[in-house]
Parts: structure tokens; C-alpha cells; sequence
């Protein structure tokens, strides 16, 4: 990296520690959540799946409180091919500790390097590939501490560092407002679905004789009472159906790999889990030659390892065998979309069945029953969480703008190519 700055390896300004070596048996699900290598997400960190240690553990540890965690720590993978990917710790009223191989960063001279300013220059990207570079070889690369010291950063002035912060930082807080956003809109709609589709509420309040709390119009799309199945009770008229009685499903298949690039030639192309997101998949590679396409609205659902992770394509795309493509027979999108999420311990099933890799295939996943809604209770359904996914759609969009934005600066600024009053006027122009 070359910059008009002074460059020092991080070693002058910061030192970094790996995690507490904690054994297996110690792990459980109760207790204190134990950050791992899995739960740093760049350039979060995730409490999703957390094993825990009880009190017990502890107690036993020696010098307990050097592994917790505090709010705003900058953790750093140090083993295998994720090794140099960083994020930030956020704020929580647990008290978490870090395990062995990961990384935190403590700085060593306040009035030399701002902790921010740090992070930033840390989980740039390029970051994470040059300490990979540095792993010792084996088939599961480690990195040291002290070699991730070795790793040389640009020291501007103490003001311009914090400056430098201050604006990533505007546009961080900008991209994790729209992420939480997203995660309450989602929550809405899924809720609204559970309430109509799962736990049949209306139809509950209908039986009992109390009022729905829908509008009329609404409320009397549903029936009024409950009959028998083969899923149990479900309301009067509603039947059981098939999955692909309600969309026409897909099976994903892999071209040649020669077709592969990363150049934006032809389709952009999702081969698994890996390539979701929140809601949308990322674009990684692209397919010259793709053999089977998602239209955009299309579910997509992960098919193999782990099964039933499930992603919206919002452009026509390539998918490979790791997915297949959902679509709607009555153009329900969004109701295809929930009624997915609502399957997730039947997916589960096939991630549990003792094989090394989950699977499903395409004769199971078309075969799973499911409670099939009266077409014109979908259609308001859909109408009335389609607004909601328009959102979502609107904040994903802005905030990929925002971080590619936030990319784009940062190079420059810790290089020093662009001073921070041009900064801050692109910032404006951005609308942040």
C-alpha cells in the first residue's frame, strides 16, 4: 500500500492476541456466548449459533477478564482460508468471550493511532488477502499475532485519523441503519404471515366469534371455521397441496467452469448459500454460458449444505446445483418467499440425516405438503407485504451504494490522494 503518510508496521501502535483456548467439552448452549472465527461476518460480528460456557468454565479460566469482549473490539480471524477477515464487536448485554485462533486488537499509543481510524484501515479490502498471504502454509493456514503485526499501515496525523473515522464511520452507521431497517420490515411481514398462514388468527377470531381486527373486505376472505388434514387442523374450504402446486421449481445446474469469470461477462451466477445475503445474493462471478436462469422475484432456496437458506433474485441470473428457483404459479412472489420460510424444519431434516453434505432433490422438494390459502387471501397477502419488500429492496440497493462509496474513500484517504473537505462533499452529494 502506498501513501504519503508515514507508514509502521501495526505492531507500533498496536498489539494483537489471540482468544482463550477453550475445550470442547466445555462448550454448551446455556451460559456465555463464545465468539468464534464462524461468528465474525465483515464487518460484523454475529451472535447467530453461539456455543456457550457456563460460570463454571469461568471461574476456572485464569485471568477470566482478558477474554471479554467489549463493545467497538476489532477481531481478526487467524486459521484457515477466512484468515485476516475482520469486524467489529457490537454492543450486547451479555458478557462474551473470545475463543483461540481470533484475534483482538489492542491499540498500544492513543496518541498515536485513533481505534477507529484502525478498524477502518483494517477491514479495508485487500486487507484480508494480504494477511492470508502470510499464513504458514498447512492446509488449514494459521497466522500468528506477531505476524499480523508485521502487516504495515499509514500513520497520518491524529486529527486527520479521526476525521478519516469520522466519515467511514458516517457512511457505516448509514449502512447498518438501512440493515436493521430491513431486519424490522422483514420481522413485519413475516409475522403477518404466521398470523394468517401458520397460526390462522382470523379464522380463529371467526370461530370464536370475535372480530378479526381486519378489514371487512379483508376479514371475510377467510373462512369462519376448521376442518381435518393429513397437517391437521386447517381452515374450512383451504386444502393440502404439493410445493410445486404453488410455484414451478427449478433445479439449478452447473455450467462448464470455463464459463465462469469475474469480468461481468453474461449472467450473474449463484451457486449456493455462500452467495446470499440478507435478502438479495451478491454478485461474486458471472456465467458466459448459464444452463438454467431464475427470473428476477424468484425464491431462490439453497439445495444442498445447508438446505433451505433462501435468498429473492432481483435480476435474471445464472444458478448452479447448489440452488433452486421458486415461481409463483398466481404471481405471489412474496407469498412464495414467506410460505419458505415457514418449511424450515422440514429443510432441516435433511441437513440432520447423518451424511456428511444435506441435500434435497428435486422429486422431495416438489413433494413437500403444504397448507394452500383461497387464491384471493394470497392476493391481498402479497399486495400488502409487497410494499414492505419494495423497501427492502430500496434500502439493499442504497446501502451496496453506500458501501462501495465507503470502498472507494478509503484507499484514498488513508493514501492521502484525497483530502477529507472532498470527502466530506461527496458524502453530501451522497445524500448522508
Amino acid at each position: 500500500m502506498s501513501s504519503k503518510y508515514p507508514m509502521l508496521p501495526l505492531s507500533a501502535v498496536a498489539t494483537v492476541r489471540s482468544g482463550y483456548a477453550f475445550k470442547s467439552s466445555d462448550m454448551g448452549t446455556v451460559g456465555h456466548p463464545v465468539i468464534k472465527i464462524g461468528n465474525i461476518d465483515p464487518p460484523r460480528v454475529l451472535f447467530k449459533d453461539c456455543d456457550r460456557i457456563s460460570s463454571e468454565v469461568v471461574k476456572k479460566m485464569p485471568s477470566s477478564e482478558r477474554y471479554v469482549l467489549c463493545e467497538g473490539d476489532i477481531l481478526i480471524a487467524m486459521t484457515g482460508a477466512t484468515a485476516g477477515k475482520t469486524g467489529r464487536f457490537p454492543a450486547t448485554n451479555e458478557v462474551c468471550y473470545l475463543n483461540q485462533r481470533v484475534g483482538k486488537v489492542y491499540s498500544r499509543n492513543s496518541s498515536l493511532i485513533d481505534y477507529a481510524y484502525l478498524y477502518h484501515v483494517l477491514s479495508r479490502q485487500g486487507f484480508a488477502d494480504e494477511i492470508l498471504s502470510l499464513a504458514d502454509g498447512s492446509a488449514q493456514g494459521n497466522v500468528s499475532g506477531s505476524l499480523i503485526e508485521s502487516y504495515e499501515l499509514p500513520i497520518p496525523p491524529l486529527p486527520i485519523q479521526k476525521a478519516i473515522a469520522h466519515i467511514l464511520g458516517t457512511l457505516d452507521d448509514k449502512i447498518e441503519l438501512n440493515r436493521k431497517t430491513n431486519e424490522t420490515l422483514e420481522a413485519m411481514a413475516k409475522a403477518l404471515f404466521k398470523s394468517w398462514f401458520v397460526d390462522f388468527d382470523p379464522v380463529r377470531a371467526k370461530a370464536e366469534g370475535r372480530p378479526t381486527g381486519l378489514p371487512n373486505e379483508i376479514s371475510d376472505l377467510f373462512p369462519d371455521s376448521f376442518e381435518d388434514s393429513d397437517l391437521g387442523e386447517i381452515p374450512g374450504g383451504w386444502h393440502i397441496g404439493c410445493l410445486s402446486d404453488c410455484c414451478e421449481i427449478t433445479m439449478g445446474q452447473s455450467p462448464p467452469g470455463d464459463t465462469y469469470n469475474e469480468d461481468g461477462d453474461g449472467l450473474p451466477f449463484y451457486q449456493g448459500k455462500t452467495d446470499f445475503g440478507f435478502r438479495f445474493p451478491g454478485r461474486r462471478i458471472y456465467c458466459a454460458s448459464p444452463t438454467r436462469t431464475a427470473s428476477e422475484g424468484a425464491t431462490l432456496i439453497s439445495v444442498r449444505a445447508p438446505v433451505g437458506s433462501a435468498n429473492i433474485a432481483k435480476e435474471l441470473c445464472a444458478i448452479g446445483r447448489g440452488i433452486a428457483a421458486l415461481i409463483s404459479r398466481q404471481d405471489a412472489k412474496t407469498f412464495v418467499y414467506y410460505l419458505i420460510g415457514t418449511l424450515q424444519n422440514i429443510f432441516e431434516s435433511y441437513n440432520s440425516e447423518g451424511t456428511v453434505f444435506g441435500a434435497i432433490n428435486s422429486k422431495d422438494l416438489a413433494s413437500i405438503m403444504v397448507v394452500v390459502p383461497g387464491a384471493k387471501v394470497i392476493s391481498v397477502f402479497n399486495v400488502k407485504c409487497s410494499s414492505i419488500d419494495e423497501l427492502i429492496k430500496k434500502n439493499t440497493e442504497e446501502a451496496e451504494n453506500l458501501a462501495s462509496l465507503r470502498d472507494a474513500l478509503l484507499p484514498k484517504l488513508i493514501s492521502g490522494e484525497l483530502r477529507i473537505p472532498e470527502a466530506e462533499k461527496l458524502l453530501e452529494q451522497a445524500g448522508v
